[in-house]
């Protein structure tokens, strides 16, 4: 199994385009030792080539067109990616989807609740349906594994296993109140176990902090990637871009009381690697005290392109 990060930034990438914060001004000045990141996107891929999708990017064309490995192989329309798993019904998660509207069948893995906001709330996203045949929406089980339908598990080869794990966090301000008051809390946010030939990733985008049970599963991972939103709890509001704390919009923030570095404590087992990283986070500055306190507290800050290998 290969993890390939192709966006390690959060909602409107690093530099964000109307964006004057300190990092994003010092980047475009050239005077900030960082690299620019797309929107967060992950892929994982199978030995035999097979891809999926760990939510679709705002960014996602131009990061499929930047993988080799998911280039067409066959004529006249081919791709090796094989699904999307979709964390939640973020704009960030879901907007990408769009981008493989080119008749391409696909199978879209969601908790009721998101196919229900992707499908009732957002009527675009039918244009799915002009494949033949159309796009296959699968729901999640909660807490229970099952296997990756992909074309690996029908050539008899083994299927990469997947388990959801409910994050406690809250449905996007978009969702109308009708729809929301019909939609049970635990399936609005979930974070990912993947296992392939005993190996394991845990992914977790978005981790609001109101439940600690994704920690068993990060624990037992060999390689987890987890929210680096934010460094301290009031960052936007400090930058001056925001009028909301990090907790308050779904992220525990890395530093303070509670943040994840003191949460989930020094590396155990396997690495840790932080994506989905807001353009205001100072660990993106490879000079700042905060980058390397948090690279000598055992943790990777992903990049795009970093490949992880299981």
């Amino acid at each position: 199994m290969r993890i390939t990060i192709l966006g390690s930034a959060a909602g409107g990438g690093f530099p964000q385009w109307n964006c004057v914060c300190r990092n994003c001004s010092r980047l475009r000045a050239g005077q900030l030792r960082c690299r620019a990141r797309s929107q967060a996107q992950v892929v994982v891929s199978t030995d035999a080539g097979e891809s999926y999708l760990i939510n679709a990017s705002p960014d996602l064309r131009t990061q499929i067109l930047s993988a080799s490995f998911l280039a067409p192989a066959k004529a006249p329309r081919h791709t090796p990616i094989a699904g999307v798993l979709l964390t939640s019904a973020d704009v960030d998660s879901l907007a990408g989807l769009l981008h493989l509207r080119e008749f391409q069948p696909l199978r879209i893995y969601a908790t009721p609740s998101v196919r229900r906001i992707a499908l009732e709330e957002n009527q675009i996203f039918r244009v799915l349906n002009r494949a033949n045949p159309p796009a296959i929406w699968q729901d999640f089980p909660l807490d229970t594994w099952f296997s990756l339908a992909g074309a690996d598990s029908q050539r008899g080869e083994a299927p990469i296993g997947c388990r959801v794990v409910s994050l406690g966090g809250s449905y996007p301000d978009y969702v109308s109140d009708g729809l929301r008051r019909s939609l049970p809390p635990g399936e609005a946010v979930v974070g990912l176990v993947l296992e392939a030939a005993g190996k394991q990733v845990f992914c977790a985008p978005a981790l609001a902090g109101a439940s600690g049970e994704w920690k068993k599963s990060a624990w037992s991972s060999d390689v987890c990637l987890l929210d680096g939103t934010f460094w301290c709890d009031n960052e936007l509001i400090s930058a001056g871009v925001g009028s909301k704390t990090a907790r308050e919009i779904g992220h525990v923030p890395l530093s303070g009381p509670g943040g994840l570095l003191e949460e989930f404590g020094p590396p155990q087992r396997g690495r840790r690697v932080l994506f989905h990283i807001n353009n205001t986070n100072p660990i993106l500055d490879e000079d700042s005290p905060e980058h390397r306190e948090v690279r000598d507290a055992g943790w990777e800050i992903a990049y795009d392109g970093m490949q992880i290998e299981l």
